[in-house]
C-alpha cells in the first residue's frame, strides 16, 4: 500500500518592513527636596484634587459611549472648579476622559484577544484526537486532555461574554490607584509588605497633582510654574485650601528647587518661549521621595522609509531579541554581513528600576556600535507575542518544554525595548525599521549560521543568523542566500556559483585572457582570478565600489549573489 504523502504547509505572506514612528513626546523627571511641611501640604492638596477627581470619573463612566459633545465636560467642570479652580477643573476632566478611553480600548484588545483563543480551541477541538484533520490542524493527545479543553473553552466564552457586555454597555472597569496595587492587598505576605506599607502606596497612587501646560501662560504653566532661572516651584491652591498659601493669589511656593538635567536645553527653549508644558508631581513613599516630572509633545517628524535607506546606499544593524541577550550584525547597502557578529548580554533581572536600567544600557550599547559603524538605521522584528500569548498552549507547546518556553518568551521585555529603542535611536539621529519575524530564526540559522562562522573565530549561534536575516529584510533582500552562492574558500570546496555569474565557451587554441593574480605564476601552477574569489564578504575596496569585480572569461560584471 503505498503511504499516503503529507501535504506541504504553505508559508504565511510576509508583511513589507516599516519606519517605526518617531516619539510623539518627551518626559524629564527632577527632584524636589521638600520639607515636611511642604510634604504636608501636597499631600492635601493631591488628597483633595484626587477625590474630586474620582467622583468626576465616576460620573463619566456613568455615561457610557457617547459623543464628546454629550459627555457634559462643561456641567462637570463648572461644579469641579466650586471646589478647586478653573484650570484644576480642567486637568480633572480631561484626565477622567482620557481613563476612560483608554480603559475601553483595552477592553477591545481583551475581546481581540479572547477571540483568538476560543478559535485556536475550536479548530483544535474539531480534529480527531491524535491526528491531524484535512485542513492540517493537529488535534489533542487524547480524550482528557480535549476534555479539559472543553472546560477551559466554557471559562473562555464567559470572560467573552461579559467583556462584550461590558463593551456594549460602555462601562469599563476602572480601579483608581491601580488593580495591580489592589490585588496585592490580598497577598501581602508574598508581596513583603505591611499593611501600613500598601496603606501609604495607595494614597500615593491615588493623589493628583496634574497641570496641563497652556501656551502662552507664564513660563508655560500657570496652575504649576516652574522658574527657568532659578528652578523656583509654586501651584495654585484650590479654594478650600487657600489658607495655606504663603504667597500672592492663592499661590503655595516651595523652599526647593528642581534641576532637569536630561533634555534641559529642550525644556529650557520651551519654558522661555512660554510654550505648553505639563507637571507632575509624584510622590514615591518606598524612597520617601518626591518628583516633579515635565511632559510635553514633539513635533512631527518625518523619517526616511526602508526604500530611501536603501537607495541611499546606507548600512543597517539587524537585532535579534532575545530573552537573555541581544544577537546583532552589521549589513551593507548590499545585504552582505559586515565585521563578527555582536552579543550583548541583557540580565533582567532584580527589582524594577535595575531591569530598566540594564535595559538601557543594552540599547545604549547598541546604539554605540550603529554610530561606530556609520549605520544610518536598526532593524529589530516586529514581536509582539499577542496572538501567541492569548492562545498560549495552543500555539506555544505543551508540558514542561512548551511551558518553560511560554515562560521565556513571557520574560521578554518586547513593548519596553521597543519604546527605549525607538525613543532613544531618535535622538541619536538613527532610523528604526520594523520587520516581519517569520521564519527569521528557521532561515537565518539554515543560510546563514554556517557562513558566519566560516568568517570568524567567535562563536556564532542561530541568533546571529537572525539578525543578519531582519537586516536583509529590512532593506528588502530575501532571507534566504541565492542559490550556487560562491563557497567560502574555492580551492578546498568544489563549487562554481552557478547563479552568479555567466560562463561563456571559448574555442580550442584561442589565448587565455591576462592574468590578474597577486603573485607571479610560478612553472605550470594556475593562479585564481578575481571572479573566481568572490566570497560571501567582499573586501572594504569592493564594498565601496558596488560589489563589482571583472569576470576574466567573459567580461561582464558580476555580483555579490544578492537579488535584484
Amino acid at each position: 500500500m503505498a503511504k499516503k504523502r503529507r501535504r506541504k504547509r504553505a508559508l504565511r505572506t510576509i508583511a513589507a518592513p516599516f519606519t517605526v514612528a518617531a516619539p510623539s513626546g518627551a518626559r524629564i523627571r527632577g527632584r524636589l527636596r521638600v520639607s515636611t511641611g511642604e510634604a504636608e501640604v501636597l499631600r492635601l492638596v493631591g488628597e483633595h484634587l484626587g477625590h474630586h477627581q474620582r467622583r468626576d470619573l465616576a460620573e463619566r463612566v456613568s455615561m457610557g459611549k457617547v459623543k464628546a459633545k454629550d459627555n457634559r465636560r462643561a456641567g462637570r467642570k463648572k461644579t469641579l472648579t466650586a471646589v478647586s479652580s478653573s484650570r484644576w477643573a480642567g486637568a480633572m476632566t480631561r484626565a477622567s476622559e482620557d481613563q476612560y478611553q483608554l480603559s475601553l480600548r483595552v477592553l477591545f484588545d481583551e475581546r481581540a484577544s479572547l477571540q483568538r483563543a476560543v478559535r485556536a480551541v475550536e479548530r483544535r477541538m474539531a480534529a480527531p484526537c491524535g491526528k491531524r484533520s484535512n485542513s492540517g490542524v493537529r488535534g489533542y493527545k487524547d480524550q482528557a486532555e480535549r476534555f479539559q479543553k472543553q472546560r477551559r473553552m466554557q471559562v473562555l466564552k464567559a470572560r467573552l461574554a461579559a467583556v462584550e457586555q461590558r463593551i456594549e454597555a460602555g462601562r469599563p472597569s476602572i480601579v483608581a490607584g491601580g488593580r495591580r496595587l489592589a490585588r496585592l492587598r490580598h497577598n501581602l505576605e508574598k508581596a513583603r509588605l505591611t499593611e501600613a506599607q500598601w496603606r501609604e502606596r495607595w494614597k500615593a497612587e491615588r493623589l493628583f497633582l496634574t497641570a496641563d501646560g497652556e501656551s502662552g501662560a507664564p513660563h508655560d504653566n500657570y496652575t504649576i510654574t516652574v522658574r527657568p532661572e532659578t528652578g523656583e516651584v509654586s501651584l495654585v491652591l484650590p479654594g478650600p485650601l487657600r489658607h495655606l498659601a504663603n504667597a500672592p493669589r492663592g499661590r503655595y511656593t516651595l523652599s526647593c528647587t528642581v534641576a532637569f538635567s536630561h533634555r534641559r536645553e529642550e525644556w529650557l527653549d520651551r519654558a522661555i518661549a512660554h510654550r505648553a508644558v505639563r507637571y507632575d508631581i509624584v510622590h514615591e513613599p518606598g524612597r520617601g521621595r518626591w518628583y516633579l516630572d515635565a511632559s510635553w509633545s514633539a513635533d512631527t517628524a518625518v523619517l526616511p522609509a526602508p526604500e530611501e535607506i536603501k537607495a541611499f546606499g546606507e548600512r543597517l544593524l539587524g537585532v535579534d531579541l532575545n530573552a537573555d541577550h541581544l544577537a546583532a550584525c552589521v549589513l551593507d547597502p548590499h545585504g552582505n554581513p559586515i565585521g563578527e557578529p555582536l552579543t550583548i548580554p541583557m540580565e533582567l533581572t532584580g527589582s524594577a528600576s535595575q531591569r530598566d536600567g540594564r535595559l538601557r544600557a543594552a540599547v545604549s550599547e547598541l546604539l554605540r556600535i550603529a554610530a561606530g559603524y556609520h549605520c544610518a538605521g536598526i532593524a529589530i522584528e516586529n514581536l509582539g507575542f499577542d496572538d501567541a500569548r492569548a492562545t498560549g498552549r495552543e500555539t506555544m507547546g505543551r508540558g514542561g518544554r512548551g511551558r518553560k518556553f511560554r515562560r521565556t518568551v513571557a520574560g521578554i521585555p518586547t513593548a519596553k525595548f521597543r519604546e527605549r529603542l525607538r525613543c532613544m535611536a531618535f535622538h541619536a539621529g538613527l532610523v528604526v525599521i520594523a520587520v516581519d519575524p517569520a521564519y527569521t530564526s528557521i532561515w537565518g540559522e539554515r543560510y546563514w549560521k554556517t557562513p558566519l562562522q566560516q568568517q570568524t573565530k567567535t562563536q556564532v549561534t542561530r541568533h546571529h543568523g537572525a539578525s543578519v536575516a531582519i537586516g536583509r529584510r529590512a532593506l528588502g533582500y530575501r532571507t534566504r542566500r541565492r542559490p550556487g552562492v560562491t563557497a567560502h574558500h574555492q580551492r578546498m570546496v568544489q563549487r562554481r556559483a552557478t547563479g552568479q555569474t555567466v560562463f561563456v565557451a571559448r574555442a580550442c587554441g584561442t589565448a587565455s585572457p591576462p592574468r590578474t593574480g597577486r603573485t607571479p605564476n610560478g612553472g605550470g601552477k594556475t593562479d585564481l582570478s578575481q571572479g573566481d574569489q568572490l566570497a560571501l564578504f567582499p573586501d572594504l575596496e569592493d564594498r565601496s565600489r558596488g560589489h563589482r569585480t571583472t569576470c576574466p572569461y567573459s567580461g561582464d560584471p558580476a555580483n555579490t549573489g544578492q537579488l535584484a
